[in-house]
């Protein structure tokens, strides 16, 4: 599942706009393993957002998800990756408090040893992409 960092949590208290990264598979093919995010706290959550919130059962757990449906007493979210879990069919609704913020872009750091013209032009050209709703997933939701 992924996680975020503890410093993204301190940030949330001084700015609407922070940065996280991405531990973990669960939000694939969406965001990567190592990915960067810009998430603006308390933004409003509409279906299919990619958001961040506190894990129900380990709150000092950060994740990030994709907000499904709204359901009494908060949100059904999903991983993008089915295979990957850690998501509310695991632990059931989230509720709306625990929702922290939206995810509205991701870039990627540049790797090492990416250093040839075609590399640096293939990384400048998908680094940095916008998060999209997806507003098919609570059809996804109901396939599962």
């Amino acid at each position: 599942m992924p996680e975020l960092s503890q410093e993204t949590e301190r940030g949330r208290a001084v700015l609407p706009f922070g940065a996280a990264e991405v531990t973990g598979p669960s939000m694939v093919p969406t965001l990567q393993h190592g990915d960067r995010l810009v998430v603006q706290w308390g933004a409003r959550v509409r279906v299919g957002d990619v958001v961040v919130l506190r894990h129900p059962f380990q709150q000092d757990l950060l994740v990030v998800k994709r907000a499904a449906e709204r359901r009494d007493g908060g949100w059904w979210v999903l991983g993008d990756n089915a295979f990957a879990g850690g998501d509310s069919t695991d632990y059931g609704t989230v509720p709306e408090e625990l929702v922290l913020g939206k995810v509205w872009f991701r870039y990627r750091p540049l790797k090492r040893g990416q250093r040839s013209p075609v590399a640096l032009a293939r990384w400048a050209f998908g680094a940095a992409r916008p998060v999209l709703s997806d507003r098919s997933a609570s059809r996804r939701l109901r396939a599962r």
